[in-house]
């Protein structure tokens, strides 16, 4: 199990790469574009798709890398069982959370093309495309917290502060 969950996380953050190219890409073309007086329409609004997927297709690798911002002014001063439950109760919100955010992603999503919206931009992209990849990310965020919940909950996590890395 943990192969794959480690390869889900490895493989979204490949995907958040290969979007930062995409990003990489369509700020080429439009800036070639200006240079060489050729217009292709929607560099602008497939270069923010591509960013965004990128920002969360990456979340999870992050978290699991021990990359993301923790505030750790209460948590660093406890030890023993308070700092486990404290670490639990966080964890447990940030599932609560983070699954929140998916189903609202997805449902985003959904009602995106239920409704046929389309972006504004001179693309006309069908925006439940783009949200896809929100609502994906999101989803391998909260599958990466319910991991790190369980790993506590197993006294098998490593905390990924600076402290505990260099222990």
């Amino acid at each position: 199990m943990r192969k794959s969950l480690d390869a889900l996380y490895t493989g979204a953050a490949w995907l958040a790469a290969l979007f930062m190219i995409g990003v990489l890409v369509m700020v080429l073309l439009s800036m070639l574009g200006r240079m060489f007086q050729f217009y292709i329409p929607g560099t602008d609004a497939y270069a923010g798709y591509a960013m965004a997927g990128a920002g969360f297709l990456a979340l999870a690798h992050t978290l699991k890398s021990g990359e993301h911002i923790r505030v750790t002014l209460v948590i660093g001063k406890l030890t023993g069982g308070a700092r486990r439950g404290l670490e639990l109760w966080s964890l447990s919100v940030a599932v609560l959370l983070a699954g929140l955010l998916a189903a609202y992603a997805w449902r985003l999503a959904w009602q995106s093309h239920q409704f046929h919206d389309i972006s504004t931009a001179a693309d006309a992209t069908p925006l439940w495309i783009p949200q896809i990849l929100m609502g994906l990310g999101t989803t391998v965020l909260l599958i990466a917290f319910i991991d790190e919940w369980v790993l506590e909950l197993r006294r098998k996590r490593s905390h990924g502060s600076v402290e505990t890395r260099h222990e």
